[in-house]
């Protein structure tokens, strides 16, 4: 568990959810906001969040959508327990597992309509982060195959695998969604206009059959550079990144 005194107190989305978070621990920031904009549920559906950390994916898709049934699955314990107090503190139901994706609980031996996930991006090997909690969140120690292997068994037929990832991953990501998973559509995440994405939100249904779609890039900033301190979000960014919007319009592409 962790003390007060090593937690933070976060606004997301301008201040409608407040989140307890580790000052020097794994930080949640843009990419669990992304995910959850990203995600299709509608009220009444149950979302399996894998690794779902403090619940910053989770509770933003819970404030977005009312009635869903929000579960998610956390390896690290103080993070689970900070998971739950987060889902008290703002008044959104959730249950959280500890637990392994590489060893799923039994209690998760279920079918969901939707599973998100927000993988850790950094390889194994190099200079680990000197905050244990933050090195385990975000060093890769399983391939994205073994995410998508765990995802594919959780979903009802037909239901969806949304997550975020490194552009970089997307060969591996690809290849790992046959033969379960198809229909798969890509958005890249651009910084800036002309600027190469970082990183991806993918969409893919189980049972899906339809052609892969790349859609053009969300970009995220205005203008070709940082100028100051401000946010500088593009306007679709800002709906999604501060008012709470869905992402889902992005997708709807061609």
């Amino acid at each position: 568990m962790f003390a007060k005194d090593e937690l933070s107190d976060d606004a997301f989305l301008c201040g409608r959810l407040r989140l307890w978070q580790p000052k020097a621990g794994y930080r949640a920031a843009t990419d669990a906001v992304l995910l959850a904009a990203a995600c299709p549920a509608v009220a009444g559906e149950a979302v399996l969040d894998l690794g779902c950390g403090a619940g910053a994916a989770s509770l933003c898709l819970g404030w977005r959508v009312k009635g869903l049934h929000l579960t998610g699955l956390e390896l690290q314990p103080a993070y689970a327990a900070l998971a739950r107090e987060n889902a008290r503190r703002n008044g959104i139901a959730i249950e959280v597992v500890d637990g392994d994706l590489s060893q799923m609980p039994a209690v998760l031996r279920r079918s969901f309509d939707h599973v998100i996930a927000n993988p850790p991006y950094y390889p194994r090997g190099g200079t680990a982060s000197p905050t244990p909690g933050r090195d385990a969140a975000m060093r890769a120690e399983l391939p994205l195959s073994h995410w998508i292997a765990a995802a594919a068994p959780r979903l009802r037929p037909g239901g969806w695998l949304t997550m975020i990832c490194g552009a970089d991953s997307l060969p591996e990501v690809l290849s790992a969604l046959a033969p379960r998973l198809g229909s798969a559509a890509v958005l890249p995440l651009a910084p800036r206009a002309g600027r190469p994405a970082g990183r991806i939100l993918l969409h893919a249904r189980k049972g899906g059959r339809a052609a892969f779609r790349l859609l053009a890039p969300f970009v995220i900033h205005q203008g070709d550079h940082h100028d100051g301190d401000r946010e500088s979000y593009t306007p679709g960014a800002n709906a999604v990144l501060r008012d709470g919007h869905s992402i889902l319009a992005a997708f709807a592409q061609g």
